[in-house]
């Protein structure tokens, strides 16, 4: 009795997880405009905004699973000296490839992206949404933009209207 129990409740979670990344993947879909990247230091927890109070950025999620991120500090200077230009790239994310939704997380399978140790990998993203605001977290991670320190990013988007 007890296995079959497990059974039924293990299905019901299953079916309950499938209709939420549905859900998920249904509110997902837009064009967002960022509001903010902060930083969390895994090992003391402080948050810093990296780049910048007010960075700059785009995200596209299309219906038939297409994901674009590009996001920039704010105030960058048009760069001039290669020195500059490697300042740029650091002050900036981006990639884009074929997403899905998967327990609360979007997962994209990046195929393009502005630091090419991401591509052919996978970068996951918890969300949530508090109306048409989109939160999204990493796991922490070693990020190449503060020397591979290990952080979470913590995005905020807003959708288009």
């Amino acid at each position: 009795m007890r296995v079959l129990l497990f059974g039924i409740l293990t299905i019901a979670a299953a079916t309950t997880a499938r209709a939420d990344d549905a859900a998920l993947r249904k509110q997902v879909v837009g064009v967002w405009t960022l509001v903010s990247v902060v930083y969390e230091d895994q090992a003391t927890k402080e948050r810093s905004p990296v780049l910048g109070e007010k960075p700059r950025g785009s995200q596209i999620a299309t219906a038939d699973g297409r994901w674009l991120a590009l996001v920039t500090a704010e105030s960058r200077p048009i760069p001039k000296t290669d020195e500059q230009r490697a300042q740029a790239l650091r002050s900036m994310i981006s990639y884009s490839g074929r997403y899905r939704v998967e327990n609360g997380r979007v997962i994209t399978k990046v195929d393009i992206a502005w630091n090419e140790a991401w591509v052919g990998g996978e970068q996951v993203r918890f969300i949530r949404f508090e109306g048409d605001r989109l939160f999204i977290e990493s796991p922490p991670m070693p990020h190449p933009n503060v020397n591979d320190k290990v952080v979470k990013v913590i995005v905020i988007w807003d959708r288009e209207k």
